[in-house]
């Protein structure tokens, strides 16, 4: 069941977010929302992912089991109690189907087997076995804008122009072109990892389109025949027990059918190219019908299967078009949140105010690191802070009325740690775009087991990536034993979202919403009511926490957590120290 909030209501918010500064949006929740109001305006269902916690991991990286230097299937399998202790329901796993490894995984050759580098099929379905004793679910990868160059069907797509998978990837005559001179791209369309996205085939003498790396042509979505095989790819993997899919890349599924020309914008990117607007390949309108075709597939099955999207969106607006009529996508991931970058309580405060209220009514899934994105230790630290600065992250992340997705080693605090040299690169766009862009292998070093010298990922001396040197201080066995750590922050607030009704079904309601500094929230079912005070500013901010304006009652806070210390007797007035998170219960 969906939220079933007024017309009027609705499009009273929606006013507000498109025409007004962020803190009189907070204001107008504050004096317009009631207690009685938000939980009438509560989604609620039976659906598994409402309250779960999705943990991405990315199985290079994760654990090594046969002592290769690269993560696999049965690592992840020997760590399932370690993901079980710590609170987790479901683990997205990045691409681990047989790929030539360009784009490490997202670059697939066969979408139904195992790469043997992880493993083989019997790995994964002990996976998934052994998941399911300890109530964690699998989600797979689903990477449905491209293939790789050596998948069998764009072999034999670039074997002949006649040939019948042709039309199933984006060909087209070059401008100018003649029957001995291939003429230019046939426009100026730009890959997102740089320079042209036409690659000129010589054995057909026609440019393919490929929106990411050359060895990733694009499928075409216009061709029947590509839904039927990649609806039977979902088909496959739901049959192996799997609980949903993230769809990667959903909105650069459609191209513009009459070529024109993507605008230009002002400066150039790291790559030397000028910067351009994706207007003709990306968030075409039939999108929306692959994704209700893919609910439908995964719909058939039982359990409740959930549909996560990469989308990007250029705001909430746009987000919101994922959810559909409740047809398409229950979780599209907040890229809006992820990317403030910054410690701007306004900035969350309007954020959050607005994906609460989405016209769709559809559920927020937040994050704020991935295997695409600098870690958040160093996007949102100040240098000095940083590890304080991570349980705040930790607790806007895990109190928030949504559902949460970390990234692997996000719960001890792990860096970002880039290749000092080009020589040291993997990711190609580290490569191409050195030193203005060194690539993702900072944020996909491996886990940090322990102090060892190689973190207990692995025993060779040199894994695919090197192990951070903070790795001695930031991992799982050190931090394990510090109560004042990183990782038991995690813990600890992973604990209380299973086990407090407010922070597991309570509505979400904002407060003190002029606060430039603070963003404070109340979580509530209407008998119990827990209130969320993050400091977001290097200095100390004394609050009084205006509570009782939404109705709740009670002059007294029971502390669930706070970092660091401080004293909460003087009831509803604080003084909250530099970065300080505090989860309280109000009696």
């Amino acid at each position: 069941m969906y939220w079933t909030k007024s017309a009027v209501i609705a499009a009273a918010i929606l006013a507000f977010t498109a025409t007004a500064p962020s803190t009189s949006i907070a204001a107008a929740q504050s004096t317009s929302t009631t207690i009685a109001q938000a939980i009438k305006d509560q989604p609620t269902g039976p659906e598994w992912w409402r309250h779960a916690v999705i943990y991405e991991l990315y199985p290079r990286s994760f654990q090594d089991s046969n002592n290769d230097g690269v993560g696999d299937l049965k690592g992840i399998t020997s760590r399932l109690d370690y993901l079980h202790d710590l609170g987790i329901d479901a683990i997205w796993i990045t691409p681990m189907y047989p790929s030539p490894g360009i784009d490490y995984g997202y670059d697939i050759s066969n979408y139904v087997a195992i790469d043997p580098l992880y493993g083989s099929m019997q790995d994964f379905d002990n996976l998934v076995a052994e998941a399911k004793k300890r109530d964690i679910r699998i989600i797979m990868d689903y990477v449905i804008n491209h293939t790789s160059d050596k998948h069998e069907w764009f072999i034999e797509s670039r074997s002949s122009r006649d040939n019948p998978k042709r039309n199933w990837y984006v060909w087209h005559d070059g401008k100018g072109q003649t029957a001995t001179d291939k003429g230019q791209p046939p426009n100026n369309w730009q890959s997102w990892f740089g320079h042209s996205a036409w690659q000129w085939d010589e054995k057909t003498r026609q440019y393919y389109y490929h929106y990411f790396y050359v060895e990733q042509p694009d499928l075409n979505w216009r061709n029947p025949e590509v839904h039927k095989a990649m609806d039977g790819v979902l088909d496959f993997w739901m049959q192996r027990g799997v609980a949903g899919f993230r769809i990667d890349a959903v909105s650069r599924l459609f191209e513009d059918p009459q070529m024109r020309d993507d605008p230009y914008l002002p400066g150039h990117n790291a790559y030397g190219d000028r910067n351009i607007q994706h207007k003709y390949t990306d968030d075409l309108p039939q999108v929306h019908d692959v994704l209700k075709e893919v609910r439908k597939v995964v719909d058939k099955y039982p359990g409740n299967p959930v549909l996560v999207t990469e989308a990007d969106e250029p705001n909430v607006q746009a987000l919101t078009k994922m959810y559909g009529n409740a047809d398409e996508v229950q979780l599209p991931m907040d890229f809006q949140i992820a990317d403030v970058n910054e410690l701007s309580a306004p900035r969350f405060r309007e954020l959050f105010h607005q994906i609460e209220n989405n016209s769709a009514h559809g559920q927020p899934e937040f994050f704020f690191s991935n295997h695409d994105q600098r870690r958040q230790w160093d996007r949102y630290g100040d240098g000095e802070h940083n590890d304080q600065i991570a349980k705040l992250m930790a607790v806007l992340e895990l109190t928030a009325r949504g559902t949460p997705q970390m990234y692997y080693g996000e719960e001890l605090g792990m860096r970002t740690t880039d290749p000092a040299r080009v020589e040291d690169v993997h990711d190609p766009i580290g490569k191409l775009g050195w030193p203005k862009e060194k690539g993702r292998d900072g944020e996909r070093t491996p886990m940090q087991w322990d102090a060892t010298p190689q973190a207990g990922f692995t025993t060779v001396q040199k894994p695919w990536l090197p192990i951070p040197p903070t790795s001695t201080k930031y991992n799982v066995e050190t931090e394990s034993k510090d109560p004042d750590s990183i990782y038991n922050a995690y813990k600890r607030l992973l604990s209380l979202r299973k086990t407090e009704p407010a922070l597991r079904d309570g509505a979400q309601i904002g407060i003190n919403n002029d606060d430039k500094d603070v963003f404070a929230f109340v979580r509530t079912t209407g008998d119990a009511s827990i209130v969320v005070a993050l400091n977001m500013s290097g200095k100390p901010q004394k609050i009084a926490l205006d509570w009782k304006s939404i109705g709740v009652t009670g002059t007294k806070l029971a502390p669930l957590y706070s970092s660091p210390k401080f004293s909460t007797d003087s009831g509803d007035r604080l003084e909250l120290p530099p970065f300080a998170a505090l989860v309280a219960k109000i009696e």
